[in-house]
């Protein structure tokens, strides 16, 4: 038997809200590309296009963001807007150099521990070399091409996988082999 729509619609749509709210004022990089530049905003209308809260978009003018002038509405064109939230991002970012990788846990770029990375290929044009964080222990992780797998080469020890044998390539087989005297030393 279903519970009355009474206790559980209420209960549904507070969930359903709140799920809305979160998944829509998550947005941790602002997409610059959806301001238009010849169009001014309003601080509410910034926040809903890059699906921020309202009182970020505020605490952007007061870190810097241009506005066009002290009144009400606060108004801020868009080409400032693309302008702010450009240099904001270029200024977060901590290229590699060769031979380093990211650490996420201490977020900064990295060499590897002991200068030791393992080599695991992806595909044919790209691997993935994982080392670790001499400060932290953690594992990190990069992609790199097989044409600038030299950089690596150059600056830590990489250790390449070894393909695991054949059953016909062992002397000796484990003991709980199904072979029963097949296999010839």
């Amino acid at each position: 038997m279903s519970p009355p729509e009474s206790i559980s619609s209420p209960i549904s749509s507070i969930s359903a809200s709140a799920t809305v709210n979160v998944a829509t004022m998550s947005k941790r990089h602002p997409n610059h590309r959806l301001v238009k530049i010849h169009r001014n905003y309003t601080v509410e209308e910034a926040a809903r296009l890059l699906s921020i809260h309202k009182n970020t978009a505020r605490q952007w003018i007061r870190s810097g963001l241009p506005t066009i002038d002290d009144k009400r509405p606060i108004l801020i064109r868009g080409r400032e807007l693309i302008a702010f939230l450009k240099i904001r991002r270029a200024g977060r970012k901590q290229p590699c150099q060769a031979g380093q990788m990211y650490c996420v846990r201490c977020h900064s770029p990295q060499f590897p521990a002991a200068g030791m990375v393992d080599y695991r290929p992806l595909n044919g044009r790209v691997v993935n070399v994982r080392g670790i964080c001499p400060n932290c222990n953690s594992m990190m992780h990069r992609c790199v091409s097989i044409a600038r797998i030299e950089q690596f080469i150059e600056k830590a020890d990489i250790t390449f996988p070894q393909a695991l044998r054949h059953l016909g390539e062992i002397s000796q087989p484990t003991v709980n082999s199904d072979l029963r005297g097949d296999v010839q030393p």
